[in-house]
């Protein structure tokens, strides 16, 4: 073991292994912060999920083999977003080798996964196509224009402000409501499209902002309480506005209104979720987005299982209460 790492070292050049041990350490205290309790039942659902998702992919031939490039893409937008993406590229000129080794090891539970189920060429894959990630560049910062068009959004909603002003978000909001008006025959178009939607929304919540721009987005500021109240009502107010043409396609068609109800409801509670995660762990940018991703995938994967409801219930109480902490350790102040 202690052979096969050394090799490992040499190929990705000196310093991978104080990369690795720095990155476990930085996992450590993420899992602090979460707590044990939740990660014990988080956990074991979320792994749950992804393994029923990839028995389900390896008994399809076609599904098996969308498995590694479904995994790059999700690493890939990590990695364009990573918050020390500067700091590790200045830390050495070889950086690109310590971030494909990490995204190897990282993909390498769900090789093993494949190759346990009988996807051998899937399994083979999978680490050397996120070994490829680590080639992408990071995401362009936005480049300030003088002339901006007024935004539909109030100013105070700057996640959604600086959100639509991307290229991504302009794009994908049309493309994903003509993809589900396309497939509308049937439910799943249109809960795809939610679900992409939903993704770009997250997108828009990554990122934290200054402390002066916290403490005055709202004139309620300084109460913890009240200002994740006024995020919450702006951050929801339009996410349904933005959905409601999905939910339309989906209650004219085969699901009716009641189940586009249900999905709008589950759908708006992850957001929900993914806002508080947003200031339960602020201003910590790698910590935040890691929840997020967490909320999101046991949102999505754990649905299927009947301890799915009361886990979200739990899930919810806890962002509501170390959100508000966290606010009211930085803000100086609480109700």
């Amino acid at each position: 073991m202690q052979t096969g790492f050394l090799t490992i070292s040499r190929f990705a050049a000196p310093g991978l292994g104080a990369y690795l041990r720095l990155r476990l350490r930085l996992l450590g205290r993420l899992a602090r912060e979460v707590g044990a309790w939740r990660l014990a039942l988080l956990g074991p659902l979320l792994l749950a999920g992804l393994g029923n998702a990839l028995v389900l992919a390896a008994g399809s031939p076609a599904g098996r083999w969308l498995v590694p490039p479904l995994l790059a893409a999700a690493l890939l937008g990590a990695h364009r977003q990573r918050a020390d993406y500067r700091f590790v590229a200045g830390a050495a000129p070889h950086f690109r080798r310590w971030l494909a080794v990490e995204y190897a090891l990282l993909a390498l539970p769900v090789a093993v996964a494949l190759l346990s189920l009988g996807a051998v060429g899937p399994a083979l894959l999978t680490p050397g196509l996120a070994a490829l990630v680590a080639a992408a560049g990071p995401a362009p910062a936005a480049a300030p224009s003088r002339r901006r068009g007024r935004s539909p959004f109030r100013s105070e909603a700057f996640e959604w402000v600086s959100g639509a002003r991307t290229a991504a978000a302009g794009l994908w909001w049309p493309a994903l409501l003509g993809g589900a008006a396309w497939q509308r025959a049937s439910p799943l178009g249109p809960i795809l499209g939610l679900l992409g939607w939903l993704l770009v929304l997250v997108s828009f919540y990554g990122v934290p902002e200054p402390l002066t721009m916290l403490a005055t987005a709202a004139p309620a500021a300084r109460r913890p309480g009240r200002f994740l109240r006024r995020r919450l009502a702006l951050g929801l107010g339009y996410a349904a506005l933005t959905a409601s043409p999905f939910g339309l396609l989906l209650g004219l068609g085969p699901a009716g209104w009641a189940g586009a109800l249900a999905v709008g409801a589950c759908w708006l509670l992850l957001l929900t979720m993914v806002i508080l995660a947003k200031y339960a762990f602020y201003p910590n940018a790698t910590h935040l987005r890691t929840v997020q991703s967490l909320v999101v995938g046991v949102g999505l994967l754990g649905a299927w299982h009947p301890a799915y409801p009361p886990l979200m219930l739990v899930m919810l109480g806890g962002l509501v209460w170390q959100s508000r902490r966290r606010l009211r350790a930085v803000l100086g102040d609480g109700e």
